[in-house]
């Protein structure tokens, strides 16, 4: 994910990132350290807000707040994404565009796409303030494709997580062409515009880039 990005991410939350994208990473897996959410059949996500840093001899920081400032008085994640949800509420601008990364496997990541930050608000959580983010899924771009998008009948050529996470397994995290492990891609073997299905495992193989590209939509 990182080399697809050109930045080496140490956080989950990074407002305009190089001063244009802003990116999140999230995860639904069980255990995981945020309370991630999918809602509306994939058309929104709420994002939990990130506690502050753990300190020696400090606070448990499950056990606080989260910060919206740093002891300093300048803005932390939180806060930097929480007033571009305010200028986006009261019309003084745009909803800040945010890409989304998700977290499959330890080391797996997938892009689901680019979302709207379109609001925020604190609630209580096991006795603490947490921050929690709304946003609306806004599309993609020419060079990821989402797999969280809105359920509409030209959508099912997404592919699922789950369905990804099983085919990294069985291709073992390689182009089934070549055996490289770089700037591979989740390719249909019957393409969807011929009827293949996103949701069968076994009609999903990974590819590198310079063979996906090769294959287009030609079944082989």
């Amino acid at each position: 994910m990182c080399s697809a990005i050109g930045v080496n991410l140490q956080r989950g939350m990074n407002f305009r990132l190089r001063g244009t994208d802003s990116i999140i990473l999230m995860s639904l897996r069980p255990g995981a350290p945020y309370a991630d959410r999918i809602e509306d059949e994939g058309r929104v996500l709420i994002y939990e807000g990130h506690d502050s840093a753990r300190t020696v001899n400090g606070p448990d920081p499950k056990q606080v707040d989260q910060p919206e400032r740093h002891p300093g008085g300048s803005p932390t994640q939180n806060g930097l994404f929480a007033e571009a949800a305010r200028r986006y509420k009261e019309a003084e601008a745009p909803p800040e565009e945010v890409r989304v990364y998700e977290k499959i496997r330890s080391g797996i990541w997938v892009y689901n796409g680019m979302f709207e930050l379109i609001d925020c608000w604190t609630e209580e959580s096991s006795g603490r303030k947490v921050f929690k983010f709304k946003l609306r899924f806004a599309g993609t771009d020419d060079h990821h494709r989402p797999t969280i998008a809105p359920p509409s009948l030209e959508d099912d050529r997404l592919i699922p997580s789950w369905v990804k996470l099983e085919v990294w397994k069985r291709d073992q995290g390689r182009c089934q062409k070549c055996g490289t492990s770089s700037g591979l891609h989740f390719d249909h073997i019957i393409p969807y515009s011929k009827g293949g299905s996103s949701k069968d495992p076994a009609n999903i193989q990974i590819l590198c880039g310079q063979h996906n590209i090769a294959k287009r939509d030609n079944i082989e």
